[in-house]
């Protein structure tokens, strides 16, 4: 034997088998273990057993698909009586030619389930209109009545303010014709001066309960009519007329809407 031919017992060529052997045997294992797994993958889905259900839609689609055959008693009844396939039902032929079309109830609810779904959304739907409805009502009238509550407030502010301008040309006017004391004790601006208020508080507290029962309103009302009379003055045009009938002829009016 040479030495360059291989000898198949030497250690050498055992060693080296035993180098490559492991790693080729364990590729192969791995590649035969997932065509296996791969084969039996397919082999599951062509024998799976098809559930109840599926054979049911696939026998149902098929049927619809096709067309009644002649050995149909209720197709054979037709023919008797002159229908033809693909024609109208009806004496002139006119009606349905294809079937009713089938709806398959999926779900386990009764009869009538459905219905009452439907009706009971819609009743919903109702509940939750009328809730906002209220709403809105609610928050419309809110918003009326705060705006009322503003507008009456500033209307009231106006009041007092015309009846304090009313109130200091009262004082004037008085003054000018030698009047040292007011007609009422409001027809003039309240005193500011501490010794006269100190000294005029008991008087005060007596016209207080007949004071009070009057409004602003009314107040300036009646000063209003007891300027224009003794004075013929108008606080809202400004102006002393000369007489009666110059402050009915000149002056729109008696009150300040009149003036606007």
């Amino acid at each position: 034997m040479s030495d360059e031919e291989d000898d198949y017992m030497s250690d050498a060529f055992l060693n080296q088998i035993q180098e490559v052997k492991p790693g080729v045997s364990k590729v192969r294992r791995v590649q035969e273990a997932l065509k296996r797994e791969e084969k039996h993958k397919e082999s599951n889905i062509k024998n799976r057993q098809k559930t109840f259900k599926e054979q049911e839609k696939e026998s149902r689609e098929a049927a619809l698909q096709s067309s009644i055959s002649n050995e149909n008693k209720g197709f054979a009844l037709l023919k008797k009586m002159g229908y033809k396939a693909g024609q109208g039902l009806g004496k002139e032929g006119a009606g349905r030619i294809d079937p009713i079309p089938l709806n398959i109830k999926t779900d386990r609810g009764g009869i009538g389930m459905e219905e009452a779904k439907k009706r009971k959304a819609e009743e919903e739907l109702e509940h939750y209109r009328k809730k906002v409805q209220a709403k809105l009502k609610n928050e419309t009238k809110s918003l009326e009545d705060f705006r009322s509550r503003v507008r009456t407030e500033r209307e009231e502010r106006k009041i007092e303010g015309d009846l304090r301008r009313s109130q200091r040309a009262c004082e004037h006017l008085d003054s000018q014709k030698g009047i040292t004391v007011p007609r009422e004790e409001w027809y003039w601006p309240k005193v500011e001066n501490e010794e006269e208020v100190d000294g005029l508080q008991e008087e005060e507290e007596a016209r207080e309960e007949d004071i009070a029962e009057l409004t602003s309103f009314d107040q300036l009302q009646i000063l209003t009519s007891y300027l224009r009379g003794i004075h013929f003055y108008c606080i809202w045009c400004g102006t002393t007329y000369n007489d009666e009938e110059d402050l009915s002829s000149n002056c729109p009016g008696d009150t300040a809407a009149d003036h606007e």
